[in-house]
């Protein structure tokens, strides 16, 4: 475990996206409250300051030659590098303070400049999930995982999405200064208990955009608010009044499933959450509407690869006594 001060050294530019730089850095600054040393420094090609995704001005502390050894190097995203190639003056920076540092990270497409660097060559490595076959694709010596919350390749780690930067930098703080202060960390920030790195970026109800129609919309509120209400094909059709037909070729051409399918990830988020929240699997599987706890594992097996006690062992948090 860590002692005394980590450097920090995130390396920033013009259109980075501001949440990718903010988000890790409240998680190490929410670890020096609980006896964490963490010291960030925001640093640019040049040692000028940078414009985020949406205009803010992001005062950098010095250029990245002049940084002095970082412990991690984090590279977030932003919008502009899945576009077009990244800056050459970008990639060397960012392998220039790489070779010095003691761990590299990267945040979502924050991965296109490891890979412009070199960094990802020979080594497992994600991304946000709507970037990563452009990813895989001019970075072909990378091993591109397409669903994982980060990976980790050595000292080499990679993250998806946005919110993946906060799992990653939780993981970070656990890999420095054990589980507990990460644990105490994420309360804190009340955000997940750390999603291993393995688990899907994303549960079935959300790997495309919101439902359009007002009628697959109505389907998310009827299960939501009864999960363990009967909801066949012909249930579904009559609570919208609208066709078995109508109804099957709505969620074929919105949501590229089926209803009972869609349905079913619904619990599925619904029993994460009651096992985040400590309820036992039983519990968790009979209040979420799955006919019982096995049809709940294997949907479970299914979507994240792991039974649901592993699930709530890696992410749960203990139930406070409600009789206080």
């Amino acid at each position: 475990m860590s002692s005394g001060p980590h450097h920090v050294a995130v390396l920033v530019y013009d259109g980075v996206k501001l949440l990718d730089v903010a988000g890790p850095a409240e998680v190490f600054g929410e670890a020096n409250l609980l006896g964490a040393d963490y010291r960030i420094s925001l640093v640019s090609t040049t040692g000028t300051d940078v414009s985020s995704s949406i205009g803010m001005r992001i005062a950098v502390d010095g250029s990245a030659a002049a940084e002095p050894d970082p412990d991690t190097l984090l590279v977030p995203g932003g919008d502009v590098y899945p576009r077009v190639p990244v800056a050459r003056d970008l990639a060397e920076a960012a392998k220039g303070l790489a070779v010095r540092a003691g761990r590299v990270a990267s945040v979502c497409s924050g991965a296109f400049v490891l890979g412009a660097s070199g960094l990802l060559d020979g080594k497992r490595a994600t991304t946000h999930w709507k970037i990563v076959d452009e990813l895989a694709a001019r970075h072909p010596k990378a091993r591109v995982e397409p669903d994982a919350i980060y990976v980790r390749d050595g000292t080499t780690y990679t993250s998806a999405g946005v919110t993946a930067g906060i799992d990653l930098a939780l993981a970070l703080v656990e890999e420095d200064h054990g589980p507990d202060v990460s644990r105490e960390v994420a309360r804190s920030l009340v955000v997940y208990l750390q999603r291993a790195g393995g688990q899907s970026q994303f549960s079935a109800p959300l790997q495309g955009p919101p439902p359009r129609s007002p009628a697959l919309r109505r389907v998310v509120d009827l299960v939501t608010a009864h999960p363990s209400g009967t909801y066949s094909l012909a249930e579904l059709a009559g609570h919208l009044n609208v066709s078995t037909r109508h109804l099957t070729r709505l969620f074929r051409e919105e949501l590229g499933t089926t209803p009972a399918r869609y349905v079913e990830s619904i619990r599925f988020d619904i029993a994460k959450s009651l096992l985040d929240q400590g309820y036992t699997a039983t519990q968790a599987a009979s209040l979420a509407g799955f006919s019982s706890y096995e049809s709940m594992r294997r949907v479970f097996a299914r979507e994240v690869s792991i039974s649901p006690a592993a699930y709530q062992r890696r992410f749960g948090t203990a139930r406070r006594d409600q009789a206080g």
